[in-house]
């Protein structure tokens, strides 16, 4: 089978004969099938046909067949991720990844893995097939191709698997498709792509891959035998859920009708997929105890709570005018939103007395400006870690201004908005100011500046307007701090 971006993408620039450069990265995770041989991997390809066109599966992997192998007229460019040695094909071993144009035998082939190490030396094996996750990075300029793999959630590795040279011109047709193909035999496994980011101009776009909380497809020990033996204790088990289910419902229906339906409002119906029951954060933050508050700050108090076995926090908005253009600020952003140095968001609720509430990752380390201003002198940052959380905001900064369908201007970047987890790595948070628009369009003036006395740029309190370079003005007070 085969999964494409629905439009084919240009190559070239207009009127000229020059390949554009492209960037792509991708977290794919090969699944493989209990007591059964797993095979034959996957391939990443430019086509210039969405069809299969006669192509066969097995080691062929359903990019060519038996005639047209090696055809300079199949147009095919791919990087293959190949978990069977197959002879004919030249293959080192059954576990690599390869180059191929045109053909199945790769014109450079690598065993998977990463260089990682103090001096990047050292030469760590991945197995393609053991269900894992693992993010990749593929660039191609003036001619060089560089792929890099590593675990998910893991920094890119400095030195590339693969690196080389290699001529596309007469081999990607002027409009292509990009995507991904992969077959079995008899041999057979599930090959799936978790994440996946492609561009022509933006090179760092591969960060703003989400690479935590992904489903994991690793097999358990004795899953195969546990299972049968559960089979038979589900088969008796289902019948008298279904009568509790049922009762459940009935039960739950009466109450509701009796309470009366919590009041829906119009502008929830946009955001409902991310609601969270209000009971569950009850439990999670222990009913709101006071020994659970991490912050208090402003009009919002934030508690620390574990939810679904995952440590949150949340942070709870009285309902006033303000509050709620917070709130919808907020659910409005980070809601649709993802990217590695931003805030993970979770999910939102109304609570009792009219509360609002918003649920994120936990940072363990708390907000930057503790670090930087009141930070005992044996626990200061060291520089590498300070130049490390400005290239976190940056990133996330970029991804706002350039890296999203509309322009998201975040309109209050300070150090107690930076957030840092448990490994340090810091997220930019607190998108209660957030305003997006097109990004040809023009920022409308509003008539009360907005922001923090010092983090303001000087023509946003003249004018009123927000930028992207009023952003970047308070991110420069940040580097200075």
């Amino acid at each position: 089978g085969r999964a494409f971006y629905p439009q084919k993408v240009s190559t070239k620039s207009p009127n000229s004969s020059t390949l554009l450069p492209f960037a792509t990265s991708f977290i794919f995770s090969v699944a493989p099938i209990k007591k059964v041989l797993p095979g034959h991997g996957f391939a990443f390809i430019f086509t210039p046909s969405r069809g299969l066109n006669g192509t066969i599966s097995n080691e062929y992997i359903g990019l060519f067949n038996l005639t047209n192998e090696g055809n300079l007229n199949n147009h095919v460019f791919g990087v293959e991720f190949d978990i069977v040695r197959n002879e004919e094909f030249n293959d080192t071993n059954g576990n690599h990844i390869g180059i191929d144009v045109n053909s199945l035998k790769s014109l450079t082939s690598h065993e998977a893995g990463y260089w990682g190490g103090k001096y990047d030396n050292e030469f760590k094996v991945l197995n393609i097939k053991s269900g894992e996750n693992y993010q990749v990075w593929i660039e191609f300029m003036h001619s060089k191709i560089n792929v890099t793999m590593a675990p998910a959630g893991q920094n890119r590795p400095q030195v590339p698997l693969i690196s080389m040279n290699v001529n596309l011109t007469g081999v990607l047709v002027d409009e292509t498709y990009v995507g991904f193909s992969a077959a079995t035999g008899q041999i057979v496994d599930s090959s799936k792509i978790l994440a996946w980011s492609f561009s022509n101009t933006n090179f760092s776009i591969g960060d703003a891959l989400v690479t935590h909380n992904l489903p994991t497809f690793i097999p358990h020990k004795g899953w195969f035998s546990r299972a049968k033996a559960l089979l038979l204790v589900a088969t008796g088990v289902v019948f008298v859920l279904i009568i509790i289910c049922c009762s459940s419902i009935v039960v739950f229906i009466l109450y509701r009708g009796g309470k009366g339906e919590e009041e829906i409002e119009a502008w929830e119906l946009e955001y409902w997929p991310h609601r969270i029951g209000f009971q569950e954060i009850h439990a999670a933050t222990r009913g709101f105890s006071e020994e659970n508050v991490v912050a208090i700050g402003g009009n919002k108090s934030v508690y620390k709570g574990i939810l679904q076995g995952v440590e949150v926090a949340v942070k709870r908005i009285p309902q006033e005018s303000k509050g709620m253009r917070e709130f919808l600020a907020e659910v409005s952003s980070l809601g649709r939103l993802k990217h590695r140095s931003l805030v993970g968001f979770r999910g939102w609720c109304k609570g009792e007395n009219g509360n609002l509430i918003l649920v994120y990752d936990f940072m363990n380390n708390g907000s930057l400006d503790k670090w930087i201003f009141e930070c005992e002198e044996g626990k200061m940052m060291a520089w590498e870690e300070r130049i490390q959380v400005l290239k976190n905001v940056a990133a996330g900064i970029q991804y706002l201004h350039e890296g999203w369908e509309v322009k998201v201007l975040h309109r209050d970047i300070k150090a107690s908005n930076v957030l840092l987890d448990k490994d340090m790595n810091a997220r930019l948070g607190d998108f209660g100011l957030a305003l997006m628009h097109e990004h040809h369009g023009q920022v409308a003036s509003t008539t009360k500046v907005l922001g923090t006395l010092g983090y303001i740029a000087p023509e946003v309190i003249r004018t009123g307007r927000a930028s992207t370079m009023s952003d970047v003005f308070g991110f420069g007070i940040l580097v200075l701090e």
